[in-house]
């Protein structure tokens, strides 16, 4: 990418980042610095431990890492983004499990709950804050009584994003009485754009 599209896309472009429209732009460029290439290692270890298979969610797969491996250890998973370009990006990275991917708005598709498991990867620091209190919900209706949340979140005191960073406790607050912590640990494998301010956490519902 030239220095100018690459500036050009820090800048902006002037889209809602709540749109496709905004990702689109953004993997069409090339310009994904939130892309990890790969596996973070709490997941890894959160997978090894699980036994019993999963029904597992996925919004906002992007490159769609992660779908693969819950697929390859036998969990039933729906991995979701309403950008095509993101969605192109993963079906090269995941091969044969591309199957397991569909474009769908998290917001407003029947994606056929209840899930066990929401899994948690730069969605929420990717949606502006005003959507923050539809996606606790939304998560919530999602899962079955005592379905988990798990992944990473992103915290941060700057106004603008993405991405946008949650502030100390505010999980706690969007997820209120139908959540309950199970797990809360800092990342020490964090891509650039992330590192030292994420945290590996795991809520249930209740």
């Amino acid at each position: 990418m030239s220095e100018e599209a690459e500036s050009k896309l820090k800048r902006g472009p002037r889209l809602d980042p709540a749109a496709a429209a905004f990702w689109d732009a953004r993997y069409r460029e090339s310009f994904t610095p939130w892309d990890a290439g790969g596996t973070p290692a709490a997941l890894a270890r959160f997978l090894a431990a699980e036994r019993a298979p999963l029904r597992v969610l996925i919004p906002g797969c992007g490159s769609g890492y992660e779908a693969r491996d819950f697929a390859e250890r036998g969990h039933d998973v729906l991995a979701i983004d309403f950008s095509e370009a993101a969605l192109a990006r993963a079906r090269a990275a995941l091969g044969e499990w591309a199957r397991v991917l569909r474009q769908a708005d998290f917001f407003a598709d029947d994606l056929g709950a209840p899930f066990d498991l929401v899994y948690e990867r730069a969605f929420v620091c990717a949606l502006p804050r005003k959507l923050w209190a539809d996606w606790a919900a939304r998560v919530a209706g999602l899962l079955r009584p005592g379905g988990r949340l798990a992944g990473f979140f992103f915290f941060g005191e700057e106004e603008r994003g993405p991405p946008f960073g949650l502030r100390s406790g505010e999980p706690g607050s969007l997820l209120g009485g139908a959540f309950a912590p199970l797990a809360d640990a800092a990342v020490d494998d964090s891509i650039p754009i992330f590192a030292g301010r994420e945290r590996w956490q795991v809520w249930r519902r209740v």
